[in-house]
């Protein structure tokens, strides 16, 4: 499930974070699912365990999962909720790039072939 890219300049911590998020919005981590123990994922991905605790911890720490001690970490019942609300906030972001988008000439019909690029038809 989970996976790292070694190349990636983006941190280990975050590539298991934006994963985990990815995983919940899609659908592929549901409320109450149980995330891979730290020592498991850690040797699974030949990582430092701390380097998972400290995704996982961020997790938690943003509502994500909520820690049982001594049972894991598992997706919490408000999760796919908690990063809809962020992403809305992201909003404004692609707003301005529209906005920058705009004043260097692209198309209406150019940006909304990419939505609907992106959405595949989705109402």
């Amino acid at each position: 499930m989970f996976q790292i890219d070694p190349l990636s300049h983006m941190p280990v911590y975050e590539q298991l974070i934006k994963q985990a998020e990815t995983f919940v919005l899609s659908g592929i981590l549901a409320e109450g699912d149980k995330l891979p123990s730290v020592r498991a994922l850690a040797g699974k991905l030949s990582v430092n365990p701390n380097t998972i605790q400290k995704a996982f911890a961020e997790l938690d720490r943003r509502g994500i999962t909520r820690s049982v001690p001594g049972k894991g970490s598992f997706i919490s019942p408000e999760a796919k909720e908690i990063l809809r609300s962020e992403h809305r906030e992201e909003l404004k972001e692609l707003k301005a790039y529209l906005e920058k988008f705009r004043l260097a000439g692209i198309r209406e019909e150019e940006i909304l072939g990419c939505v609907k690029e992106v959405y595949g038809g989705e109402s």
